[in-house]
């Protein structure tokens, strides 16, 4: 080959390095673990029910109470039997099971586009009235988990009685893809 009177450029890759912010994508199921949780297979009804139901776009799960394994985690009245905190790990742990079975449902949690609404039912001796408090452990573990999608309108309601004395019961509705 000739290369008189050709013109070559030699195009040189210059590497910057300067302080860039690097995004981990993690999806929900691994901040969940991160959280120390594990998903398992989802808790087995107490009687004659299904777990969750999905219409359109729309999950619903029936009540979850704080199991793990097939164990009761927390039993009998917050405030009373329990303390404030230990209702807010009971009422946690329920939203992970709502959370399980939401995925028994539809794959993966990634498939969540919001979580729209939850019920929560506190096991409640007379005159116990941190029932909202109490709720603040399954909203609060929502929106560590799914963020902006995780916020979502609430009723915490105290009753006086759970099945097999539960301390706390969650319900949920997410908004799927």
């Amino acid at each position: 080959m000739n290369y008189h009177n050709k013109k070559f450029f030699i195009f040189c890759t210059i590497n910057v390095y300067w302080n860039k912010k690097v995004l981990i994508v993690m999806s929900f199921e691994e901040k969940i673990q991160e959280l120390g949780y594990e998903l398992q297979n989802p808790p087995k009804p107490l009687a004659s029910y299904i777990p969750a139901v999905r219409t359109g776009n729309l999950v619903f799960t029936a009540g979850q109470i704080p199991v793990t394994g097939g164990k009761l985690e927390f039993s009998g009245k917050v405030g009373k039997d329990l303390s404030l905190e230990e209702g807010m790990k009971a009422a946690e742990l329920c939203a992970v099971n709502c959370l399980n079975v939401i995925k028994a449902e539809i794959g993966s949690l990634d498939k969540i586009e919001k979580i729209v609404k939850v019920t929560v039912f506190v096991n409640s001796p007379e005159g116990f009235t941190d029932q909202p408090k109490v709720a603040n452990g399954a909203s609060d573990f929502l929106v560590k988990v799914f963020g902006e999608k995780g916020k979502h309108v609430r009723s915490a309601v105290g009753v006086n009685e759970l099945p097999v004395d539960s301390a706390v019961e969650v319900e949920m509705i997410a908004e799927v893809k």
